[in-house]
């Protein structure tokens, strides 16, 4: 029997989907490396994967273009998207 490896994801890692408000389909990215709007991202988990481009952002509910490590962002999502989820740029 041959042991599966976890599906390599190309890019950067980001950070991590932290919280998700499913009514205004929001996520909350905590930041472990800049991000800025314009990038393309890919949110992956266990039964997440999106792919899109960063439109908006917002740091304490101001828009923002670029955030920096340690930031938390929200950042609208095209699918829902759950707390663990982790974040690339690719």
């Amino acid at each position: 029997m041959t042991e599966q490896k976890p599906e390599a994801v190309e890019g950067r890692k980001v950070g991590e989907i932290s919280h998700y408000f499913s009514k205004i389909s929001v996520g909350i990215i905590e930041l472990a490396e800049p991000l800025k709007v314009g990038d393309s991202i890919r949110i992956k988990g266990h039964t997440t994967d999106v792919t899109q481009t960063v439109d908006s952002m917002q740091v304490e509910h101001q828009n923002v273009t670029e955030a920096k490590a340690g930031d938390s962002v929200g950042v609208k999502v095209k699918e829902h998207v759950r707390v663990g989820d982790t974040v690339y740029v690719v």
